[in-house]
This record gives C-alpha cells, structure tokens and sequence, in this order.
C-alpha cells in the first residue's frame, strides 16, 4: 500500500518551496551524482555518523576526503539519493504532503521547518549510531528524514484528511491518520527488529525517520497559528 494523491481542494498558496525542493533532488541526483554512479561525490558529500560524532574528516578505502566542514553534509546529504527508486519514492511523498504544509505555513516558514527537521533526523540517527555502535562508518544520504518530518506535521494539521491509497490493485480513499499512522508504526517495528537483530537496516535509517517524524509533529505548532492547529483538525473528512 503507498500513497498516489492527498486532497488539495483548500489550498491557496502556490507550493513554490515544494517544488524548488522536489527540483533541487532530483536536479542534485542527475547530474552531481551522475544517477547515483558518481561515488566520488556521493561519498564525499554524505553524512557519516562518526565524523559528526567527532567533527572530523575522516578517510579510509571506502570514506572520500569531504572537501566542507563534515558538519555541512547534515545539509548536502538531506538533497542526494542511493538510487532512482529512493529518489521517486521520497519525491512522491513530498509531492503529495509538502504543498499541505506549506499552503498554511508559507514559503519561508515551510522551508525552515523542512530544514530542521532533516537536521533533527540526521542526528537522531547518529546517535543511534553511536549508543548501538552500529554503522558509525557508513555513510548515510537522502530526503527521509526532513521528509518524515513533513509527514508528521501533516498528521497533526490534517489527520482526517482523506489519502488515495493504491492498494491490492485497487484505489481507496482512507484517513491520514490511519495511512501515516501505519507508516511510521512500520518503521517502529522495523527499528526494533534491526535492535533485536544487530542487523545494519539494509540501509536504511529507521532512526532518521521516527527522530523527523516526532520533530514534526511537535515542531509544526510553532510554525503554524494556534488557531490553524485546532481548526484543521476539528475539520470532518474531507475528500
């Protein structure tokens, strides 16, 4: 089950930010990463939890030198991707969620909190990293957090707005609250199993998604007028 469409019928502001966002990934993806085959710059400009943890650069047979303050790839990693898949789906889920957010947020405000949450996130899972003393060294890139973080914002806003699902060959219509809710419900899930495991995720940063999910959730008050808050989620379902 995934997401294909959200709905839009209350927006009146053109989601410039979500688009420049959505441009800037895919644009950074084609062409620095050459489609995911430039590891020199994918390498260079990712996060590794150990050189965040230390502030230092480090290198190795597999680490490239980081040609900027290894603190600055908590920014550059947010916009690369591992593959054309990684790239289509967190673009989906931006493109379907993000222009919500930014319709009651506004331009600035919006890219902010995308920001910070990605930031968030990005150490969320590098103190996962640490406290599990797993994957210190490997080097993590992508959208999923910042992402995560809009996806919870979203639930706060428009938990009864009604999401098209593809599903079992078919279209449905279901709650926000019950599609972003068994999201991140999987990702807990998922996390635990990788604990229980000592497993490294298969690459991917559980702890990124749950840490950007909660900033989201608990950041978005502050970027939206508490009346806003209350009056989206005392809406009915909307269609």
């Amino acid at each position: 089950m995934f997401p294909i469409g959200d709905d839009n019928s209350q927006r009146k502001l053109t989601p410039w930010v979500n688009y420049l966002l959505i441009a800037l990934n895919i644009f950074v993806f084609f062409y620095f990463q050459s489609i995911g085959t430039n590891d020199f710059f994918t390498l260079s400009f990712s996060t590794v939890p150990a050189e965040i943890l230390s502030g230092s650069d480090i290198v190795n047979e597999t680490l490239q030198p980081t040609p900027i303050p290894v603190y600055g790839t908590i920014i550059t990693a947010m916009f690369m991707h591992g593959s054309v898949t990684h790239l289509l789906g967190n673009m989906l889920y931006l493109w379907i969620f993000g222009d919500n957010l930014e319709n009651v947020m506004g331009h600035a405000r919006y890219l902010i909190f995308y920001i910070l949450c990605g930031i968030i996130a990005t150490f969320c899972h590098v103190y996962s990293a640490e406290i599990l003393n797993n994957g210190l060294l490997i080097p993590s890139l992508g959208a999923s957090g910042a992402i995560s973080g809009v996806l919870g914002g979203y639930l706060l806003l428009f938990p009864r707005n009604l999401v098209r699902v593809f599903a079992l060959a078919f279209v449905i219509r279901i709650p926000a609250f019950i599609t972003l809710g068994l999201w991140i419900a999987m990702q807990i899930v998922e996390s635990i199993g990788i604990i229980n495991s000592g497993y490294e995720g298969g690459g991917v940063a559980y702890a990124a998604h749950i840490g950007g999910f909660i900033a989201g959730l608990i950041l978005v008050k502050f970027f939206v007028k508490k009346q806003t808050v209350i009056d989206y989620r005392n809406q009915h379902f909307v269609r």
